[in-house]
């Protein structure tokens, strides 16, 4: 039973070791679509009275990949917006959405090549912070979505890569105001700049 144990171990614990590590710090655009997150006002309004605008991001993924299609990636990504009031001359007042989840995908090459286009999809949060409010100290309407897009990612070096990614992002509007309907949705367009071991 003693011989046996560390076969077993080293059978089970061997998928871990045929895995390749990623580092990446991405940047670029979120465009939003059915923006409108209802009305301020006590009576009457329009679903678009308050919206949230386009605005840029960044992201931070690491991602596992085994020796054959498929990856895991685990991210947190940040995108500044306005929250614009049409209802009130369309000003504007800057926030904040944090956003973080996980990602399954699979690559259209193994483990290994130079240039791996891929699809994903996931599952994550959304912390939309309004003006004079701090995610740190709770502040917020934080909803769970889901994720789905492709990209590609091409070797530079043996440690070097640059990426691509096309996603959308779904989630329920937040703050909860009156004549809010349907899902926000948020296309990120990016590139990114990372490590691979």
């Amino acid at each position: 039973m003693r011989k046996f144990l560390p076969i077993v171990l080293l059978a089970v614990g061997a998928p871990a070791f045929a895995q390749s590590f990623e580092g990446w710090f991405s940047g670029g655009q979120g465009l939003l679509s059915n923006s409108g997150l209802g009305t301020d006002q006590p009576f009457g309004g329009t679903p678009n009275d308050v919206q949230l605008t386009d605005g840029f991001r960044f992201a931070f993924r690491v991602g596992f990949n085994s020796e054959t299609i498929f990856g895991h990636e685990v991210q947190y990504a940040y995108q500044r917006t306005q929250l614009k009031f049409n209802d009130q001359g369309g000003a504007e007042q800057g926030m904040a959405v944090h956003s973080g989840g996980y990602n399954f995908l699979v690559y259209a090459t193994k483990e290994g090549s130079r240039i791996r286009p891929f699809g994903t999809g996931g599952l994550g949060f959304f912390n939309f912070v309004p003006p004079g409010s701090s995610a740190v100290s709770g502040g917020g309407s934080t909803k769970f979505g889901f994720n789905y897009g492709g990209g590609v990612k091409v070797k530079i070096t043996n440690l070097f890569a640059i990426r691509g990614d096309v996603r959308q992002y779904i989630s329920p509007k937040p703050f909860s105001l009156p004549l809010a309907s349907g899902w926000l949705r948020m296309t990120e367009i990016s590139a990114g700049f990372g490590v691979e071991f």
